[in-house]
């Protein structure tokens, strides 16, 4: 790869990608009369509908988020009638539960998920590789060596402070 590949645009481009299709998400789950809801709550509704009720720390564990994040959206959850927390076996536990409205809006979500994920398989057979390979080898091989390792492997001896 040429050197001025990385022009300074490639994390940009990634970035507004991303953020157009999660803006794209949002305005159709408006358009489907969902208009106090956000995208990242359609991971936890999923998680606990598949597993039961779950603990924040079991549903950040299956998103791949860190817990911090994962709890921010429960909250967020919460505070419009989604999600229940309730006390865990633990005291310091709590366990998210489904509440009856988020139960009744699973029809549109399931309908919205399914276009969504033909939507994501459509677009990679217009890339080099599906969509979710490519996502998935990206966080194994950050996983294996982060980002940062990589860079600094890369940053003359001199450089560094």
């Amino acid at each position: 790869m040429p050197d001025d590949a990385l022009d300074g645009a490639f994390l940009g481009q990634l970035r507004a990608s991303l953020d157009a299709m999660a803006a794209d998400v949002a305005q159709t789950l408006v358009e489907l009369g969902l208009t106090d809801y956000r995208p990242r709550f359609s991971a936890v509704i999923r998680i606990v509908t598949a597993d039961g009720p779950s603990t924040i720390r079991h549903i950040t564990e299956r998103m791949k988020t860190t817990h911090s994040a994962g709890s921010q959206t429960v909250s967020d959850m919460a505070s419009r009638g989604l999600v229940e927390l309730r006390a865990g076996a633990d005291a310091r536990q709590r366990v998210v539960h489904l509440t009856r409205k988020a139960q009744r809006l699973r029809p549109v979500l399931d309908a919205e998920w399914t276009a969504t994920t033909a939507a994501v398989r459509e677009l990679g057979t217009e890339l080099s590789a599906p969509l979710d390979v490519i996502a998935r080898e990206l966080s194994e091989a950050l996983q294996r060596r982060t980002f940062h390792e990589r860079i600094a492997a890369h940053l003359p001896d001199g450089a560094r402070g």
